[in-house]
């Protein structure tokens, strides 16, 4: 028989729940029970991996001290990697008895928790142990008190050998309802798995620093497209620009629907395009983005649409008209 004991305090030398497991041990190996003990606060960096070492255990025992409210903090994170990561299926079939020890009020209250927890995820609870010990010295010298340790111990052992059996409880029903919900069904491979990396703070740390760098260029792929939306129709006039010799012109379209004018300045064969405003100007003309975009696609010259009336234009005429000429669409 292997029982594992997962304790949940902090360790400290006057520890009363200590005291108890160590007894607890000591009634366990007389049976010839193989116990191994998981301090969970040794574990903190790699609690989510704990539920995985239920594999070979036949019953547990979940052990906190009461300081001052609660479970603590180690019990709640290692009940949480159970019902996150835990495979259910071994915790069905799985023992657990509660050891609570407090200094203060509440120890009745933390073994409460603890068997509702357990139940919940399925588990089987044992009868557990709590109480309250004022002064350490005083609690390991009376032979009472350690009686009731060692028959705990021994009632452990008698319920996973002859797999005694309890009523069934509400908190049954509410795992079936609890489990219904959740959306992400995960095999015990694929827990055990995951809880391995999220354990690993260098694989986390590895994962954030490539999802930045994602969001970082998928940003940057962003920008460039808003850019390219916000500066139309510039590589098609550069792709079809034929310039003439002998040719100054600066022209100024101003496009409904766009913030900035787009400036085409032709001097012999350079030519310069950009969205901006520019004081040396030959010819300002205004039409739409669809007319815009029809000169571009070849079903529309900027002759035509000046005659008829969808484009406006004021300046120097026969600049005008060469638009066509060093720009055949």
């Amino acid at each position: 028989m292997n029982i594992n004991i997962y304790y949940g305090g902090r360790g400290l030398l006057d520890d009363p729940t200590l005291y108890v497991l160590g007894k607890m041990e000591d009634v366990l190996k007389e049976l010839r029970v193989q116990v191994k003990r998981y301090n969970i606060f040794e574990h903190k960096n790699e609690i989510a991996t704990l539920p995985q070492t239920f594999k070979d255990a036949d019953g547990i025992i979940l052990a906190t001290t009461v300081e001052w409210l609660g479970i603590g903090g180690y019990m709640q994170q290692f009940l949480d990697a159970c019902w996150l990561y835990g495979d259910k299926e071994k915790i069905a079939t799985t023992y657990m008895q509660p050891i609570v020890m407090s200094t203060t009020y509440g120890e009745r209250d933390a073994e409460t928790i603890l068997t509702n927890a357990w139940e919940i995820l399925g588990g089987l609870p044992c009868a557990g142990l709590c109480g309250y010990v004022e002064e350490l010295q005083s609690f390991e010298v009376n032979k009472e008190y350690n009686l009731i340790i060692e028959k705990k111990a021994e009632n452990l052992y008698r319920t996973i050998s002859q797999k005694i059996r309890s009523l069934p409880t509400s908190n049954q029903a509410v795992k079936q309802s609890v489990f219904r919900t959740q959306q992400l069904e995960l095999t015990p491979q694929e827990s055990e798995q995951l809880s391995k990396y999220i354990s690993d703070d260098t694989y986390v740390k590895k994962q954030k620093e490539d999802i930045e760098e994602l969001a970082s260029m998928f940003k940057d792929m962003l920008g460039q497209d808003k850019g390219r939306e916000q500066n139309p129709f510039i590589k098609e006039l550069e792709s079809h620009f034929v310039p003439l010799d002998d040719f100054v012109a600066r022209y100024s379209l101003i496009i409904e629907g766009i913030d900035k004018p787009l400036y085409i300045k032709v001097e012999d064969r350079d030519l310069l395009i950009q969205y901006g405003n520019e004081e040396q100007i030959d010819v300002v003309a205004k039409l739409s983005m669809d007319i815009m975009q029809s000169i571009v696609d070849g079903r529309m010259t900027f002759q035509r649409a000046f005659m008829t009336g969808e484009m406006t234009a004021k300046g120097n005429f026969k600049t005008l008209r060469t638009l066509d000429q060093i720009f055949p669409f």
